[in-house]
């Protein structure tokens, strides 16, 4: 009987199997790191560069300034985390992204991606957009161009300007910014 695993053969290689793997993972140099290299360490993409206090003085003029600006636009990002609204500013950078690609192939396989992650009912990272606005923006998704999502991306930039950006100049996040 083996007792490896239970069978009665009289050749049960189980526990043959058993041992030889047992050896190789137990080996920190065997043959194991070399089917499985082991990912060198990553490169750190750059931090922004923290503005000056003045710099983020100007955020108060303009949201487009605050998107602008790697720092400006992580911090409000985290802001907008806090409250637990960031699909608005990750729509508007899959904006972006999406008027800036040339492929009409990659076009429709980024607009599928956008509605189905941002505009679709019960979509995970859903904004907050009106039934027409949504509608229009169904209807430009039939032949996406660059400005399919323009109306839906306008209302979103509207609602983090009159919205989320005046509670973001009174934040912490902000206020230790301008010291």
């Amino acid at each position: 009987l083996c007792l490896t695993c239970l069978c009665s053969s009289p050749g049960c290689r189980a526990k043959e199997i058993k041992t030889k793997l047992g050896t190789l993972l137990q080996k920190p140099d065997s043959t194991i790191d070399f089917i499985i290299p082991y990912p060198e360490k990553p490169e750190k993409p750059p931090k922004a560069q923290k503005p000056s206090p003045e710099e983020a003085l100007q955020w108060r003029d303009s949201l487009e300034k605050l998107l602008q600006n790697p720092y400006g636009f992580a911090s409000f990002c985290s802001f907008l985390r806090s409250e637990f609204s960031e699909e608005n500013a990750e729509f508007w950078v899959a904006c972006e992204d999406y008027k800036k690609t040339k492929s009409p192939v990659k076009m429709a396989e980024k607009a599928k991606k956008i509605y189905e992650e941002f505009i679709q009912t019960e979509a995970p990272k859903e904004v907050n957009i009106d039934h027409f606005t949504k509608a229009v923006t169904m209807k430009n998704l039939v032949e996406p161009s660059p400005t399919s999502f323009d109306m839906a991306q306008k209302r979103i930039f509207a609602l983090m300007e009159k919205d989320s950006l005046p509670r973001f100049l009174r934040s912490e996040f902000y206020h230790e910014l301008i010291k």
